[in-house]
């Protein structure tokens, strides 16, 4: 699922039928803002030098500078989207990192698919960098509660329950253990049996078959022992 924001875009081509053809295609796809037409090389770089530029669509074969060294002297924060009436171009179009290649004639459907693409990149892209959260949302006692990780002791499985101890008391949550085992970050918290996942920085003895977190005693089962003598030990 792609972003509600607009992508900036920019379309370059000396052919003014082209120029208008592109025109007409980025103000028939709502999640494009043009920025500015360009007929050649030279203007391009003028406005991916001044503005933050998404996508470019890019004719290779220009008087002057062709596309694929306007492409070649930009940064990879503008995706390229070469359009050529020469299909030769394409290898070397791919190895300048394009995310598609589009071959003129282009109708609006190759267009569209295209745009698809780069959008799939931009959405895959923010989701890898975006941060990870640093709380859980727990649903109880009619209520979302919105739990800093830090301030879970430890979570307690019964049957289609969980009970989440935290450093200000309880939460009741219809919750499976394995979904809340995969929102909790695996550097900080261990699955140490069956029933308990325990906050590592909260551990304060280790005993044979148990720790003590906080105050509590959690059984620990011997499949996990192991790993978990391993990960205290590093801390």
């Amino acid at each position: 699922m792609y972003s509600n924001m607009k992508r900036t875009c920019i379309i370059v081509d000396d052919e003014p039928l082209a120029l208008a053809l592109l025109e007409e295609y980025v103000k028939r796809t709502p999640e494009l803002e043009l920025r500015a037409r360009c007929v050649n090389g030279t203007e391009a770089l003028e406005v991916l030098g001044r503005e933050r530029i998404d996508v470019a669509f890019l004719d290779i074969q220009m008087p002057g500078l062709s596309g694929l060294e306007v492409a070649h002297k930009v940064d990879g924060a503008t995706k390229f989207i070469f359009t050529t009436a020469f299909e030769q171009f394409a290898l070397e179009g791919f190895r300048a990192d394009a995310v598609d290649y589009l071959l003129k004639p282009i109708n609006y459907e190759e267009f569209r698919h295209a745009v698809d693409k780069v959008l799939s990149w931009f959405a895959t892209s923010e989701e890898q960098s975006a941060p990870s959260p640093r709380t859980l949302i727990v649903k109880a006692d009619y209520k979302q509660h919105v739990v800093p990780f830090e301030d879970i002791v430890f979570v307690k499985g019964e049957k289609d329950y969980v009970r989440i101890r935290t450093a200000e008391g309880e939460l009741k949550s219809l919750m499976s253990m394995r979904s809340v085992e995969e929102s909790l970050p695996s550097e900080m918290f261990q699955r140490v049996h069956r029933s308990y996942i325990v906050n590592l920085d909260k551990v304060k003895t280790i005993g044979r078959q148990q720790v003590v977190v906080e105050s509590d005693a959690i059984p620990v089962s011997d499949s996990y022992k192991e790993e978990l003598m391993r990960r205290l030990s590093n801390r």
